[in-house]
């Protein structure tokens, strides 16, 4: 039992730099937890958790990593975080990430802010595909950039691109003009917007 249950810190230390070879992991919490048994191998980190990757770096209540070489991270409880790499800040109280795909799943008052384009978004769930560089949207999707002010109930943010791509009831307002239609597409660097489908609205002089 004492050769699977880890509870001293320089023992996990040691653990977790060794399986994880690949790729440095550093961690604070107050308490923390684990298993090294083969078909149950994890790490909790219980309080004021925190992990730090060579691109992630995140806070939260609570944080497990699991599965082969730690490459499942699942954090709960206020949740705040930085991805280095895709230039991303962000807040949620659910979160889910691959290490090896580099596919993370934020859920519950979602908050995402992309500080090169200003954009700041916030939904019950975004999907974000580093591979892709896109974030999928869902659910109470309200997006400020500049002086745009994106709704709806699905929206695609192709990072690379600079491209905003809205459906489910879309609204744009722009000052005292609205843009209202099935689709919108919004170019993030020109502040074009395109209308597709039962478009309507209103401007201003």
């Amino acid at each position: 039992m004492l050769n699977k249950k880890i509870f001293a810190c320089f023992v996990f230390m040691f653990v977790f730099l060794v399986t994880v070879c690949a790729e440095v992991i550093t961690f604070s919490a107050k308490k923390m937890e684990g298993n090294t048994g083969d078909k149950e191998e994890y790490t909790k980190l219980i309080g004021d958790a925190r992990i730090k990757t060579e691109t992630l770096e995140i806070f939260a209540d609570e944080i497990l990593l699991f599965g082969k070489d730690f490459r499942f991270i699942k954090a709960t409880g206020n949740i705040k975080g930085i991805n280095n790499e895709a230039g991303f800040d962000f807040s949620c109280n659910l979160m889910k990430y691959d290490r090896e795909t580099k596919l993370a799943v934020l859920e519950q008052n979602v908050n995402m802010i992309d500080k090169a384009n200003d954009v700041n978004a916030s939904a019950q769930i975004i999907e974000y595909r580093q591979d892709t560089e896109i974030a999928i949207m869902q659910i109470d999707v309200s997006i400020k950039q500049k002086e745009n002010t994106c709704s709806g109930a699905v929206a695609i943010y192709r990072k690379a691109q600079q491209v905003l791509e809205l459906s489910g009831n879309p609204k744009i307002e722009r000052k005292n003009d609205v843009f209202r239609a099935q689709e919108i597409l919004l170019n993030i660097k020109t502040e074009e917007i395109i209308l597709d489908g039962k478009v309507r609205g209103s401007v201003s002089d």
